[in-house]
């Protein structure tokens, strides 16, 4: 059994090579949240040449469209969304500085080829649990995108996010194949 391990985002690349699969980790510091449609405008930047509208560089990426904030509260029940959705996507951003994702469930064999490729990360955080997950969350601000509602990207203050290590950069995983 692994003990917890403490780190903080963003992420350079020895805290990544010091994970491993099945590792529980508390993440404090930045990270960022983007679905869908916000990781296709993202990688048609890239494709475009064009400035991102935040960092790239070692940053974690949580894949969930919050609910609205109740009072009082930084950010509404924020639980991860199927990680696969951003499968298409995932290698591009890698290429480009990501270093890790946070989402629920598998990921394809070009995201594994990418996470070892570029020495990048993938959390899985427990899904159904989102009410208990944005207690996590103390600071919740729009970055980029605030057409897509909910789903726009918002920069996230975190302190002792809970995720356990799915995939590492060596390409292990929690899963079974």
């Amino acid at each position: 059994m692994s003990s917890v391990k403490k780190i903080s985002a963003p992420l350079d690349k020895q805290a990544i090579i010091s994970l491993n699969a099945g590792d529980e980790v508390l993440i404090s510091g930045t990270i960022y949240t983007a679905r869908d449609i916000a990781h296709k405008r993202l990688c048609e930047s890239i494709a475009k040449g064009e400035p991102l509208p935040f960092d790239i560089k070692d940053a974690v990426i949580y894949f969930v469209g919050p609910s609205p904030a109740p009072a009082g509260m930084a950010i509404g029940s924020a639980g991860p969304t199927t990680s696969s959705r951003m499968d298409e996507f995932s290698p591009i951003l890698l290429e480009h500085g990501l270093s890790a994702m946070i989402g629920k469930g598998l990921r394809g064999a070009k995201v594994v080829e990418a996470l070892k490729k570029y020495k990048g990360v993938h959390f899985s955080a427990i899904g159904g649990a989102g009410a208990l997950l944005s207690k996590a969350i103390t600071h919740s601000e729009i970055v980029a995108y605030e057409d897509l509602g909910t789903e726009a990207i918002r920069k996230l203050t975190v302190v002792n996010f809970p995720v356990i290590v799915a995939y590492d950069c060596r390409g292990n995983t929690v899963y079974r194949n």
